[in-house]
């Protein structure tokens, strides 16, 4: 038996654990049986936004119930593909459950894409999973930290790759909200390292300041109390919480020294919208507010760096990080799907401690 945790696409915090039978495994198909995946805000994005960014459609589910992809770990359980073999452990994109067939192409020592047809139209940065035996990202002692930050952090390089290629938009200094977040910190460790010029100034709520400030990563943190205190000199916004009035009120302050405004992970993106920034009404002072779509961009900083260059910058980057964010999160292993429900509806409501790194294993 499979089991998937299926959510109400309309109402988030209603979910249910769907059995059913395995399927024949196809022609060259493999049977993947997931092993651990993290939750964090990210799965929550992939949700909020799973309809105007196609998420919902790497693993269907029925009516109006999605199923919400996970960063995991898996082992091949059977395999028809003569290049893959049985007992083989993957990282990549997951479902919010025990199993999933892929249909591997491009197979390489390092990795292989699903070429499941359903698949085909979304973005491959998605389909691609690396095979563990020959990858030089992975790690055994952090799996754990991969899971939890991996994509969120590459998210953060990109980001910070983008800032940098247009020169910062003449910037001194990089705001960023929900600085608690991983992508946050991971955006604020690539500035550091690349663009030490930038002054990286952190916001969050004001009971998570002291955490924010141990991190290391950033130079300044500030309570969201505090945004009046904010200079007016040269900036860029990288919004990761989602708040239209905390936006607004950044917008305010800063006005035309706002240079750059970039959304990301955006959890309530129609209440932003395109410039409005939800409640005040009309236009706000300074820049549009432009969303970051990460698939995007890696691929103009893959042409930019060639694949390559692109896979040693973000090794880099990613080993400085792990360094630096040693001991920054406590991992806390939960076993079963509805361990999973519970931290998917913890982490939407915003009740998870950012001090925590949830991973489940099924």
């Amino acid at each position: 038996m499979a089991s998937t945790i299926w959510v109400n696409k309309q109402a988030l915090t209603q979910s249910q654990v769907h059995e059913t039978a395995l399927p024949l495994l196809g022609a060259n198909a493999v049977r993947l049986r997931v092993e651990s995946f993290s939750v964090t805000a990210n799965n929550i994005t992939y949700a909020v936004i799973g309809d105007q960014f196609g998420y919902w459609n790497f693993f269907p589910a029925d009516g109006g119930f999605g199923v919400v992809p996970m960063w995991g770990h898996a082992v091949v359980e059977v395999s028809h593909c003569p290049d893959i073999a049985v007992g083989e452990r993957v990282y990549g994109y997951l479902p919010m459950g025990t199993h999933l067939d892929v249909v591997p192409g491009k197979v390489s020592a390092g990795g292989f894409t699903d070429m499941a047809a359903h698949r085909q139209p979304m973005s491959p940065i998605y389909n691609q999973y690396s095979r563990l035996a020959a990858d030089p990202e992975h790690d055994p002692a952090k799996e754990a930290e991969r899971m939890l930050f991996g994509p969120l952090f590459k998210t953060g390089f990109l980001i910070e790759a983008m800032l940098r290629r247009e020169g910062w938009f003449g910037a001194k200094n990089l705001i960023i909200t929900s600085a608690s977040s991983k992508t946050a910190m991971g955006l604020a460790s690539v500035a550091k390292d690349l663009s030490p010029s930038i002054k990286r100034i952190g916001l969050t709520s004001k009971g998570n300041v002291g955490f924010v400030a141990e991190t290391g990563f950033y130079d300044e943190v500030m309570a969201y109390d505090d945004i009046s205190a904010l200079s007016q000199i040269a900036s860029v916004c990288v919004d990761f919480a989602g708040n239209s009035q905390l936006l607004r009120k950044i917008h305010e302050k800063l006005a035309n020294h706002l240079t750059y405004s970039c959304l990301v992970g955006a959890t309530h993106v129609d209440a932003r919208g395109p410039n409005s920034a939800g409640a005040g009404g009309g236009e706000m002072p300074g820049p549009k507010p432009i969303l970051f779509f990460a698939p995007d961009h890696a691929v103009a900083t893959i042409q930019e760096l060639g694949p390559k260059g692109f896979g040693e910058a973000v090794g880099r980057s990613w080993k400085s990080f792990l360094t630096a964010a040693d001991g920054v999160v406590d991992i806390e292993m939960r076993a079963g799907l509805k361990a999973a429900e519970t931290a998917f509806v913890e982490t939407l409501q915003g009740r998870t401690d950012p001090k925590k790194g949830i991973i489940i294993q099924p």
